[in-house]
């Protein structure tokens, strides 16, 4: 008997609130940008920063875990965050999260490595625009200027009362990314469109 049954499209967190963060970037005026980037594959990667896993899994990534705190490396498609002394979040683009995985998994070999596939556990906000620093100080307690917090940083921080990661771009005209748990979304959403009003309003 064939299977008749429909796949339902991916919906992510955010898809409700697109039309709301469009009107927000348009009627700013160039601003602030705001848009959710959905589905970005996320894999957490934890293993010894001087072990001999960190350099074979930077080899099969194309770039080097960052050791520096806070700091991002990027390269091609990939960014490898920094969250602890032996913690990394890499995000690459949608649909690579089981090719990712798997190629960490291949080159640690017998390493004690742990690989998580966290892609659904948050989606991801961008920021943007020439208020995007004033944006975001509205509800994060960090020195956002980009003297200290400007391309290549990130943090774990709370923004609006939420725990987030913010990633400062390769580029500042770039913006953010705010990677926010996917049941936090919604509210952070309506925190930062109540937030812009000063320029969309």
């Amino acid at each position: 008997m064939a299977d008749t049954a429909r796949t339902a499209p991916l919906r992510s967190p955010l898809s409700h609130a697109a039309d709301r963060l469009a009107a927000a970037t348009r009627t700013s005026g160039g601003a602030v940008r705001l848009a959710e980037l959905p589905f970005l594959t996320q894999i957490n990667v934890r293993l010894d920063p001087k072990g001999a896993a960190a350099n074979a899994v930077g080899l099969a990534l194309g770039l080097q875990l960052p050791v520096e705190p806070g700091t991002v490396v990027r390269a091609g498609e990939l960014t490898a965050l920094w969250l602890g002394p032996d913690e990394w979040l890499v995000v690459g683009p949608p649909g690579g999260r089981r090719g990712l995985e798997n190629r960490i998994r291949e080159a640690a070999g017998d390493e004690p490595v742990s690989v998580v596939d966290v892609s659904a556990q948050r989606t991801a906000l961008l920021v943007a625009g020439p208020r995007a620093h004033d944006l975001l100080a509205h509800g994060c307690s960090l020195d956002l200027h980009p003297r200290v917090f400007g391309p290549g940083r990130c943090a774990q921080t709370t923004l609006g009362r939420t725990q987030v990661v913010l990633v400062a771009r390769d580029d500042p005209r770039a913006g953010f990314w705010v990677l926010v748990r996917s049941s936090f979304a919604g509210y952070l959403t309506d925190w930062l469109l109540d937030a812009a009003v000063e320029w969309t309003g």
